[in-house]
């Protein structure tokens, strides 16, 4: 006597994956502020130390060129609470996808501001090395995500502090912009490396003393955001010498010559 086999409805088993995958990409990226909260406060406190002491200066001193002085102080502090303060907000946006020129160099630059009291805490020295490129197509909010969880993870391998290289240059593909990230950390054993974009896999055992990494979710979704920008990831890695992840993307040049 055979048993009739439940028939399986591909569109509706294809809409659940979806749900899954949206649902999935929204708890990393929940996690990944719930880290940049937690490491920015103290950099608002700093930010707003500053601002009281260089209002009392002004209010203590009558001349000019002290008070002048105190001005343009506030006025930095201030502009960097706001840059921070927008960053996360970025980060924190959960709206619909939207490709546009986005300048590259900005995104690293605002996502290593976030990161800054962090590298500098744990003796993490960051060499930007970028060459002029084109504007690349992207979603600016979800590249940042994927910067922000590839220079913790470069800084998680370094727990004794080192060097942080990253780099921007035109790619050796026509059309393409190149970024590279580059630890000289612990680097990955050369049996799990294959895996690292596997969903729910680690290299690590869990989160380190900073609260951050070991879910396994951020290289796997990292891998999917960069692909939905037509782009391409990969990494290399050597035990003792580190790590480089290298992602490329579409320039804007080139999208715009394709649609014409």
């Amino acid at each position: 006597m055979s048993v009739e086999q439940p028939s399986v409805n591909i569109a509706e088993l294809t809409e659940h994956i979806r749900v899954l995958e949206e649902r999935l990409e929204q708890t990393q990226r929940l996690t990944a502020l719930g880290e940049l909260v937690g490491t920015t406060t103290h950099e608002f406190n700093n930010i707003l130390m500053t601002i009281l002491n260089y209002a009392k200066m002004g209010l203590r001193h009558q001349d000019d060129e002290t008070r002048q002085k105190a001005f343009e102080k506030i006025l930095a502090a201030a502009e960097r609470a706001s840059k921070v303060t927008s960053t996360i907000l970025g980060v924190a946006r959960n709206r619909k996808p939207s490709l546009e020129p986005t300048d590259l160099a900005s995104l690293v630059d605002d996502a290593l501001l976030l990161l800054e009291r962090e590298m500098t805490k744990y003796r993490v020295r960051v060499e930007k090395v970028f060459v002029p490129v084109p504007e690349i197509i992207a979603d600016g909010n979800r590249i940042q995500q994927v910067l922000v969880n590839l220079f913790i993870n470069a800084r998680q391998a370094m727990p004794d502090g080192g060097r942080l290289v990253v780099k921007i240059v035109p790619s050796s593909q026509n059309g393409m912009v190149e970024l590279t990230v580059r630890d000289f950390g612990c680097g990955i054993p050369k049996d799990k490396l294959s895996r690292i974009f596997d969903l729910y896999f680690s290299t690590k055992s869990g989160p380190d003393a900073s609260g951050k990494g070991g879910s396994g979710l951020g290289l796997a979704l990292c891998k999917k955001v960069i692909e939905e920008h037509h782009g391409r990831i990969r990494v290399e890695s050597a035990i003792g010498k580190g790590t480089a992840f290298t992602l490329t993307f579409p320039a804007a040049e080139s999208e715009t010559a394709q649609a014409g």
